[in-house]
């Protein structure tokens, strides 16, 4: 089975899958939750009537409220607090009669100030980042014994371009629910994609590693010994990604509410970098290592 020689197809895959949500991120971006807008949120148990909340909670001062129930006999209520911090507990007492008064029960409230807001924005993007710049460090010196014709930062290139991919994907996923779903991140969206991207050069590695020993041992071209590589990681790395699957399944599916769209988050993100280290990671080793061959090529003629 040549899975190398139809690369150019897992390539057309791959640009169909994430192009649409990196259109979305472009266009609408991510619908963030109270962790990284300042505001408040109240979860109550029972359907709230917006025409008779929307009035009362203007009434309090409160803006921009959000009824959006979940399904599950309870509803959430997003707004924001203009009045200065002091004032917020008293308003927020307020708001709570108010929903006792039409038979509400409020679970859970939280509020978020701008600083933290900001905060969490702030150290989420440099997480990222650090990762990203680990990975690469971590991968080029794990294989910088790598055989000729392969280096070892193209190894670890190509794992940040998989990286790169998953990441996208959930994220153009998330763009896409926000807008037609009205679907937020929050904080543990964070932690799903520093997840996601742990996940993926893990499975990565475990190819690369075998493509290392078989440079070691084998003779033949580069492209036919990557392939040879894949073959024989390719069912233990679908294996693998099987068992995590059916674990993020039953918890979507029996997990709650409050971890709903994190598990989401990870199931795509899983799925997304099963496909990225066996159909993206290394055939991405092969094209370039082609394409160096023929810039060498035309600098030698």
């Amino acid at each position: 089975m040549n899975l190398i020689g139809k690369r150019k197809i897992w390539y057309a895959i791959s640009l169909i899958a994430i192009v649409p949500g990196v259109i979305s991120l472009m266009l609408f971006g991510l619908k963030l939750g109270i962790d990284f807008n300042s505001g408040q949120m109240t979860v109550v148990r029972g359907n709230v009537v917006a025409a008779t909340l929307r009035p009362a909670a203007a009434a309090i001062g409160l803006r921009d409220v959000q009824i959006v129930p979940n399904g599950t006999g309870q509803t959430q209520i997003r707004f924001t607090d203009p009045s200065p911090q002091a004032q917020h507990e008293a308003n927020h007492q307020k708001l709570k009669t108010a929903l006792t008064a039409q038979g509400l029960q409020e679970l859970s409230f939280d509020s978020v100030g701008p600083t933290v807001s900001r905060d969490i924005a702030r150290n989420a993007l440099i997480s990222l980042l650090i990762a990203s710049l680990a990975i690469v460090l971590y991968v080029a010196f794990a294989f910088r014994n790598v055989p000729a014709p392969a280096s070892s930062w193209s190894f670890g290139f190509m794992a940040i371009a998989a990286l790169l991919h998953d990441a996208l994907f959930v994220l153009g996923i998330f763009s896409l629910l926000g807008h037609f779903f009205q679907v937020e991140i929050d904080a543990l969206f964070v932690t799903a994609i520093l997840t996601v991207i742990g996940f993926s050069v893990h499975d990565t590695i475990v190819v690369f590693d075998r493509i290392r020993e078989n440079l070691r041992r084998e003779k033949g071209s580069f492209e036919v010994i990557v392939n040879h590589s894949i073959l024989e990681t390719l069912a233990r790395s679908i294996n693998t990604s099987l068992t995590v699957i059916l674990t993020l399944l039953a918890l979507l599916l029996f997990g709650g509410q409050s971890i709903r769209y994190f598990v989401l988050a990870l199931l795509i993100g899983v799925a997304s970098g099963t496909y990225s280290s066996i159909f993206n990671a290394s055939p991405l080793l092969v094209t370039w290592y082609d394409y160096r061959q023929k810039q060498l090529a035309k600098n030698n003629n």
